[in-house]
C-alpha cells in the first residue's frame, strides 16, 4: 500500500469510528461539572461565581492538557497518551467525589480536565494525519464526539444525580475511563507512516489557501480568535442549567436544553466539515462565528420555556463547526509533523476562552443579578473573533505555484 492509498482509506474510516467512540467516553469530564454545578453550589453554600470555579479549573486543565498531551501524541503516539490520560481522569473523578470544599473540588476538576483533553485536540490531530481529501469531514466527526458526549452524559447523569447525589455520579465516572477507554485505545496502536505524512504535507502546501503571516503570527492570531469566540460560546453552554434554575424551570430542564444545544452542535460540526472540504477552514470558521453571534442576540429578548428550547437549538446549530475549523486552518497552513503541538496550542486557547467566559459570566451575574449583561459581554468578544477571521480571509491567497517548504 502506497502513501496515497493510506490516506482516506477504509482503515482511515475505521480508525475514525474508534476515535469517535473514545471521544464520546473521554469528554465526559468537560460536561459533568456543568450538570452538578447547582448541587455543588447548594451543598457548599457559595456564590454563583465561586460555584463556577470548578468548571473554570476544569477548562484550564483541559486547555493545558490539549497542549501537553498533543506534544506527547506527536512523540509517542495516541495510544500511550490515551492510557495515561484515562488513569489521570479516573484519579481525578475519584478524589473529586470525596471533596470537602469548593477549593478541593476545583483542584480535582483541574486533574479531570487535564486527562479529558486527550479526547479532543490530540484525537483530532491524530485522525487528521489519516485523511487528505476528506479531512474536513473527518475532523468534524472526531470533534463531534465532544458534543455527543455533552448530549448523552448530562441525561445519563441526571438520574444518578437526582436519586443518589453528585458524589455517587462522580464515583461511577471514576470507573468509566479504566474499564472502557483503555481497552479501546489499544485499537489505535498503528501509526501513520512517515511517507504518508510527508505526502499529505506536500499536497496541503501545494493546494491549500494560506494567509500572509508567519507561522508564529498565524498561530497567535488563531489563539486570540479562539479566546474571543469561546468566551462568547461559554455563556449558554456553561450557564444554561443555572439560568433555567433561576427562571424556575429546574436543572432537569436546563440539562435537556444543554443536550439539545449540543445535539445541534453535532449537526453543525458535520455540516461545517462538508463545507470546509470545499471552502477551507478560514471561511468555515467565519460563517460559524457570525451565526453564533446572531444566536447570542436571540437569547436577549426570550426567557419563556419554549422559546429557550428553540433558541438553544439554534445556538447549537450555529456554532458547532467553529472549534474544529481551527484545527483545519492549522493543518492547511502549518507543517504536518507539528500538528499535535500546534493544534493543541490553538485548542488550548479556545478552552482558555471557555474557562474565562464561564467564570466571567458568573461574576457578571453576581454583579448585576441577571444574565443579560453576560450575554452582551459574550457578543462583544464574538465580534473580536469575527474581526480576526475577516482579516485572515482578506489576507488569504492561493499557494498554487508556490515553492513547497522543506
Amino acid at each position: 500500500m502506497t502513501e496515497t492509498d493510506i490516506l482516506d482509506s477504509r482503515y482511515s474510516w475505521t480508525r475514525l469510528g474508534i476515535t469517535l467512540a473514545i471521544a464520546v467516553l473521554g469528554n465526559v469530564g468537560m460536561w459533568s461539572i456543568i450538570v452538578i454545578m447547582p448541587a455543588v453550589q447548594a451543598e457548599f453554600g457559595v456564590a454563583r461565581a465561586d460555584a463556577s470555579l470548578p468548571y473554570t479549573l476544569t477548562m484550564i486543565g483541559f486547555a493545558l492538557g490539549n497542549l501537553v498531551i498533543g506534544r506527547a501524541v506527536d512523540r509517542f503516539g495516541v495510544t500511550l497518551a490515551l492510557i495515561g490520560s484515562a488513569v489521570i481522569m479516573a484519579a481525578g473523578f475519584g478524589l473529586a467525589a470525596v471533596s470537602q470544599s469548593i477549593l478541593m473540588l476545583s483542584a480535582m476538576q483541574f486533574i479531570v480536565g487535564f486527562g479529558t483533553a486527550v479526547g479532543f485536540g490530540p484525537l483530532i490531530a491524530d485522525i487528521s494525519h489519516w485523511f487528505y481529501r476528506r479531512r474536513g469531514i473527518a475532523v468534524a466527526i472526531a470533534a463531534s464526539g465532544n458534543y455527543l458526549s455533552g448530549a448523552i452524559w448530562p441525561l445519563l447523569l441526571a438520574g444518578v444525580l437526582s436519586d443518589y447525589g453528585w458524589r455517587a455520579a462522580y464515583t461511577v465516572l471514576a470507573i468509566v475511563p479504566v474499564v472502557l477507554i483503555i481497552p479501546i485505545s489499544l485499537l489505535l496502536r498503528p501509526r501513520i507512516p512517515e511517507a504518508a505524512t510527508e505526502h499529505a504535507n506536500r499536497m496541503s502546501f501545494a493546494n491549500a489557501r494560506s494567509v500572509r503571516f508567519s507561522p508564529r503570527a498565524l498561530q497567535w492570531m488563531l489563539g486570540i480568535a479562539g479566546i474571543g469566540c469561546c468566551i462568547a460560546m461559554s455563556m449558554p453552554q456553561v450557564h444554561i442549567v443555572s439560568y433555567c434554575t433561576d427562571l424556575g424551570y429546574g436543572p432537569a430542564v436546563g440539562a435537556e436544553m444543554l443536550s439539545l444545544m449540543l445535539m445541534g452542535g453535532v449537526v453543525s460540526r458535520l455540516v461545517s466539515g462538508l463545507i470546509a472540504d470545499r471552502l477551507g477552514g478560514v471561511m468555515t470558521l467565519l460563517i460559524g462565528s457570525t451565526l453564533q453571534c446572531i444566536a447570542l442576540f436571540l437569547y436577549l429578548p426570550f426567557d419563556a420555556l419554549v422559546p429557550l428550547y428553540v433558541v438553544s437549538l439554534i445556538f447549537g446549530l450555529s456554532q458547532g463547526g467553529i472549534v474544529p475549523s481551527y484545527a483545519l486552518i492549522v493543518r492547511e497552513s502549518l507543517p504536518a509533523r507539528e500538528a499535535g503541538a500546534r493544534v493543541g496550542f490553538v485548542i488550548m486557547a479556545t478552552i482558555v476562552g471557555m474557562a474565562l467566559g464561564g467564570w466571567m459570566s458568573g461574576w457578571i451575574y453576581d454583579l448585576t443579578g441577571s444574565y443579560q449583561a453576560a450575554f452582551l459581554n459574550g457578543i462583544a468578544w464574538n465580534f473580536l473573533n469575527i474581526a480576526i477571521m475577516t482579516l485572515l480571509l482578506v489576507k488569504s491567497r492561493s499557494r498554487r505555484g508556490d515553492a513547497v517548504p522543506a
